[in-house]
């Protein structure tokens, strides 16, 4: 970037069709949800090992053409076992949700392991911080190296590849975290935002779930930072946010079918309907269906326009740092004055926008946002609907988002277009 905008760097789970699903048919590894595994370990179905060797042959036979991978684990067998001995010798229940499954990390996240972390630059490779699993690609530099760079492109991967159309642009600045979900790669993974980075490459272009947080929710301790504002969880302020907004019983409690109903949604139009093309036009009504499925599963929709002119104002500033910190405030203000008085003033639960169209809104206001997959174009080129709120409200968001999912049952596996 080459202008000050405010650095709100979280944490994300991109997941694959599913933010979490019952399993109806029998149990495979492809198109898999962490419930599913986590089952069949249960069942004992499935190993962590098995579960490891099977995404190391799919990274090893479609990275090569996808470029969503940078570096794995070369512990990862060895840490596979371990998990399959702790199940057999603890008592079902005491181990972790996530113990044994496979994560991706973007490459600006750091590990206690052997694995660099270089924000997808040479420039800082051998970095191996000293304080698990692989490291998915992305944006060089999280894309903030120049307006020019290319959405996915990593010095140490070369391009990232869409893995729907594979001449398609994969977004990003996290965009090795949606290909390799999408691509069966991982059954999760992890990245990071200031602007879109998540709710762009996950249900916008990837067809994956992504779940933006509010900023604060989660630490971001060992995040590459390109901005001396991040702040980490380790401080007194972070700590009582997160213990403010995370529900006792954990979001899992959310994922009911039924919750659309009684909803109001903030149905944001303008400027996003300046569509002039045919392509334009097949979005636009696919997004009016969409709308329309909501009403149909019990939401009721508000509608109110509004512009972006901060975003613009915001973008032209070339201010010293504390003029910049000023102007930060003012933002986080005009965001709390404008945004949420309306969405309170006119009792809404979420605004819902096509694509990531709402991601500078909510990344102004560290405002946390769901992006879920909607459909595909003509080309195979997937497409997204973003659902976002106030700060804390993700319960309420996991209930939208979900009960739209499971209404639609959009998302299908990835084709590979040339």
């Amino acid at each position: 970037m080459s202008t000050k905008l405010p650095f709100l760097v979280i944490l994300l789970f991109i997941l694959k069709y599913g933010i979490y699903n019952s399993r109806s048919n029998a149990f495979t590894l492809k198109e898999t949800t962490i419930d599913d595994l986590e089952l069949a370990f249960k069942q004992n179905e499935l190993t962590s090992r098995q579960l490891v060797e099977f995404y190391l042959k799919q990274i090893h036979r479609l990275n090569p053409l996808l470029r969503g991978v940078i570096e794995v684990n070369t512990d990862a067998l060895y840490l596979a076992d371990k998990a399959d001995q702790d199940r057999k010798v603890k008592e079902p229940g005491l181990l972790p949700s996530l113990h044994g499954i496979p994560v991706l990390l973007k490459d600006n996240i750091a590990t206690k392991d052997k694995l660099n972390t270089t924000a997808g630059s040479y420039a800082l490779f051998g970095s191996i911080v000293p304080r698990h699993a692989g490291k998915a690609s992305l944006s060089e530099w999280a894309g903030s190296r120049s307006f020019k760079s290319l959405a996915g492109f990593c010095g140490r991967s070369c391009q990232g590849r869409n893995p729907y159309v594979l001449s398609a642009s994969p977004c990003g600045s996290s965009s090795g975290s949606g290909i390799s979900v999408a691509a069966n790669l991982a059954a999760v993974s992890l990245g990071t935002e200031t602007g879109g980075s998540i709710l762009c490459q996950s249900g916008g272009v990837n067809s994956v779930v992504g779940i933006k947080p509010t900023v604060g929710l989660t630490s971001r301790a060992g995040k590459s930072k390109l901005n001396k504002e991040i702040q980490t969880l380790l401080n007194g302020a972070g700590l009582s946010a997160a213990l403010k907004y995370i529900r006792h019983g954990g979001y899992k409690q959310f994922l009911k079918q039924d919750r659309l109903k009684g909803k109001r949604l903030g149905i944001v139009i303008s400027p996003f309907f300046n569509f002039t093309d045919d392509e334009g036009s097949v979005l636009a009504r696919a997004f009016e269906n969409h709308i329309q499925t909501l009403r149909q599963n019990g939401a009721e929709e508000k509608l109110k326009e509004y512009g972006q002119d901060f975003f613009e104002k915001a973008e032209s500033l070339n201010t010293t740092d504390d003029e910049y910190k000023g102007t930060l405030s003012k933002l986080h203000k005009y965001s709390r004055h404008r945004i949420e008085k309306v969405m309170r003033k006119y009792k809404v639960d979420a605004l819902v926008t096509p694509g990531a169209g709402g991601s500078p809104v909510l990344a102004i206001g560290g405002y946390p946002g769901f992006s879920v997959p909607a459909g595909y174009d003509s080309k195979g080129l997937p497409y997204g609907i973003c659902f976002g709120g106030l700060k804390g409200t993700e319960p309420k968001l996991i209930e939208i988002a979900y009960g739209f999912e499971q209404a639609t049952k959009i998302r299908k596996p990835p084709s590979f277009i040339p």
